[in-house]
């Protein structure tokens, strides 16, 4: 099926920034000769996986529309980041990735966006960045037209992988067919599953959750409200000083009481009623989460990088 692109004029885009990287931490310290964490060093050629995802991101959304969400133990590395902008975020600690979407996502209300929202981690690979930003753009256009639906773009799984999330469509997908509109209903979504059964999802043609994910911004709250109402309340009630100079003590002390939410675990496991997934075609898509990963994908680029001369 032929596809052209199409412009959403209201589709903003959230980067998860905050990251501790622990599983890449002795990769990163052979490569920088210190803990840098992932999303701050330069795997492939010269940009770092932050710079590189930024990059991708503004190929469908505008800077001006783009939060990137950052940790304040990192400083050192994103301290030319202006971080006094209200493009940027930077979490009192980090806390995982629940709550950085979910303050991410309150500020762009404040801000007053009401329309689509792109969650991107900043440290994936992408073999061909249009083609995936075209992707990311149809998920927004399907979120959309279904308001009540968080879209998850999923990968076909060539591995029995443990450390993914898995996403089981309702229906079976067909990856013989290129269709940007083929967004089915999610089945049921599985959180980092042991080997045995990773494999027999891979057997049952299930998709690796990118945790890339577009929504409107009322569907993101709702399933918040529901998952997580204490996290949710705490952060909601400090709209008023979003964007002021109250805005870090009073977001330090609700920090200070968190505990750490995954998105994956702590919510899409646990409503997969209100998710869509869309097939990704003709491209290589990676996690670069421990130090296999990011050596396949040297292998697939067919190069080696500065560092691995040394």
């Amino acid at each position: 099926m032929h596809t052209s692109e199409f412009e959403i004029d209201s589709l903003a885009a959230i980067i998860l920034a905050g990251g501790n990287g622990t599983r890449l931490s002795s990769l990163t310290r052979k490569i920088t000769g210190k803990d840098t964490p992932k999303q701050f060093c330069s795997l492939f050629g010269n940009e770092t996986l932050l710079e590189q995802t930024r990059r991708r991101v503004a190929l469908a959304i505008p800077p001006s529309r783009t939060i990137t969400v950052l940790a304040r133990e990192h400083e050192p590395y994103f301290r030319l980041m202006h971080t006094s902008t209200p493009n940027v975020i930077v979490q009192p600690s980090n806390r995982g990735t629940a709550p950085a979407i979910l303050y991410a996502l309150l500020r762009l209300i404040k801000l007053g966006h009401r329309g689509v929202v792109a969650v991107f981690p900043a440290d994936h690979y992408v073999s061909h960045e249009h083609r995936f930003m075209l992707h990311v753009q149809a998920a927004a256009k399907s979120a959309l037209l279904h308001t009540d639906q968080l879209v998850l773009l999923g990968v076909r799984a060539d591995k029995p992988e443990s450390q993914y999330g898995w996403i089981e469509p309702a229906i079976p997908v067909d990856f013989h067919a290129f269709d940007l509109s083929a967004v089915v209903r999610v089945k049921r979504f599985w959180e980092k599953p042991d080997p045995k059964l990773a494999l027999e999802l891979l057997r049952r043609g299930y998709l690796w959750n990118t945790s890339v994910i577009a929504g409107t911004a009322r569907a993101f709250l709702d399933i918040f409200a529901r998952a997580l109402p204490q996290v949710y309340g705490s952060l909601a009630q400090l709209i008023p000083v979003y964007g002021t100079a109250r805005e870090q003590d009073a977001v330090g002390r609700v920090y200070s009481g968190m505990e750490d939410y995954g998105f994956s675990d702590s919510v899409l496991s646990e409503f997969a009623e209100n998710l869509s997934v869309l097939p990704v075609f003709g491209l290589v898509w990676n996690d670069l989460g421990e130090p296999g990963r990011v050596f396949a994908t040297i292998d697939q680029l067919g190069y080696r990088p500065k560092w691995l001369q040394v």
